[in-house]
């Protein structure tokens, strides 16, 4: 097939195009800024756009589909002269079910866990041999690209998003999937500059569930008992399994997971992640993958990329940067991190970066997010509040949300950065978290101070 993409260069965009590139089909794409590391990758396969912007030559009668991303406008020229062309138009998400129509679909959603929990089932997939095709959200060891296709795989894994699929397609993306196997780790508002009430957002979840296949199976987190209601209330007429947080104990700043084999030591942790665990046994189970092989696989996953990332660490002190953003992952990395390290001081550095976190009325529900931390820290930048046309935030509004003693705040990068590269990190647990990049910090220069 000949392929176009508009906004090629979008993290997910960009690792589907050279997906199909694999494939076998031909790509072309174009977008108006493209930053690495996409950059790299598409120029290595010589996908990169020769030039920048949007142009409604690239569309032409010989492309088969074009795949309009979320960075693009209703107006994208390029769009217009496909809807002109009457070619066919698909969403990411819309892509990847045409993809997979043959296919056991597997759809991982939750406000929250969604990429760790597909991350586990696909390095357990690997450990195993298991050929599987996948869309995954974040970069995982093993793995070349986040996503992969092919005519023969069986099963089909996808993190399912609830945000929405594209400029002209308003449905969230896990919608579309209609999955055989689903899971959902928990109900979390998020994304409320287009869900704006709690029941909107909830009702996502709903459609979700009633959108897995009849007969088909839904695993989901008994300990949010929102979410608990809804499945179990749902009538459509799927198989239903329940978890938990697994066992496990914490001893010398190492987690164990506790099994019929006995203590297996693991490389993640955090109650969160136990819980993302128990999850993904259950979906590996419904795939054919028993208890056992789970547990000798799950030993050697390390994690997700960004997600309680463990940059540098030395006889006294560490250093962790994380995604977490939303209050409800704020709270349970924070909460994480001091369990697993009771008798370091955390020092919990929080960026707000997003629509939601920078919104005045959703600023409440961070209240308490940063009560385990020893010493806390939020940086946001006043300009940012600006361009995303929110009414301002002050100081004084952050301090009274998060109902932090001693909550130092920074709205200024250059203050925010030397505040960090000066600090001194004896018996130190460092936790940096944002879904951006800390005001421009230079991550590698600060993991040398913990060398």
């Amino acid at each position: 097939m000949n392929i176009h993409f508009i906004a090629i260069g979008g993290s997910a965009m960009h690792n589907l195009a050279l997906a199909l590139h694999q494939k076998g089909d031909t790509i072309t794409g174009s977008d108006d800024t493209i930053h690495e590391p996409s950059k790299s990758r598409l120029a290595e396969k010589g996908l990169l756009p020769t030039k920048m912007g949007w142009f409604s030559e690239n569309i032409t009668p010989k492309i088969d589909a074009v795949i309009l991303g979320m960075h693009a406008k209703a107006d994208n020229p390029e769009l217009l002269k496909a809807q002109e062309l009457n070619l066919k138009i698909y969403s990411y998400p819309e892509f990847l079910y045409e993809q997979s129509k043959n296919k056991t679909r597997v759809v991982i959603g939750g406000s929250h866990g969604k990429t760790t929990i597909t991350s586990m089932i696909l390095h357990v997939m690997n450990y195993h041999n298991i050929e599987v095709d996948y869309m995954v959200g974040a970069q995982l060891e093993g793995f070349e690209t986040m996503v992969h296709l092919t005519s023969d795989n069986e099963f089909i894994v996808l993190e399912g998003d609830e945000y929405l699929s594209s400029p002209i397609d308003r449905r969230p993306k896990f919608h579309l999937y209609q999955p055989h196997i689903a899971l959902l780790s928990g109900i979390a508002w998020d994304h409320i500059n287009v869900f704006p009430t709690f029941e909107n957002y909830t009702e996502q979840f709903k459609i979700f569930v009633d959108s897995v296949l009849h007969g088909g199976m839904m695993v989901y987190f008994t300990g949010d008992s929102l979410l608990k209601e809804i499945v179990e209330n749902s009538k459509n007429p799927i198989k239903k399994y329940k978890y938990d947080t697994i066992s496990h104990i914490i001893e010398n700043g190492v987690t164990y997971l506790l099994s019929d084999e006995g203590r297996i030591p693991l490389q993640i942790f955090g109650k969160h992640n136990m819980q993302n665990l128990a999850g993904a046994q259950w979906i590996c189970q419904l795939m054919g993958v028993d208890k056992s092989d789970f547990i000798e696989a799950i030993a050697s996953f390390s994690g997700a990329s960004k997600r309680l990332e463990k940059l540098a660490e030395n006889d006294t002190s560490v250093l962790f940067k994380d995604f977490a953003h939303s209050p409800s992952k704020v709270q349970a990395t924070v909460d994480a991190v001091k369990s697993q390290y009771p008798k370091k001081k955390l020092l919990a550095c929080l960026e707000l970066h997003t629509y939601s976190s920078l919104n005045a009325t959703f600023l409440k529900d961070y209240k308490d997010t940063l009560s385990q931390a020893d010493e806390a820290v939020v940086f946001y930048s006043p300009h940012a509040v600006s361009i995303k046309g929110l009414n301002e935030v002050s100081e004084q509004q952050i301090k009274k949300a998060f109902q932090k003693e001693n909550l130092t705040v920074f709205t200024k990068a250059t203050d925010f950065q030397k505040f960090i590269l000066d600090g001194e990190f004896d018996n130190t647990a460092l936790l940096l978290m944002s879904s951006g990049n800390y005001g421009g910090l230079d991550l590698e220069k600060l993991a040398m101070q913990f060398s």
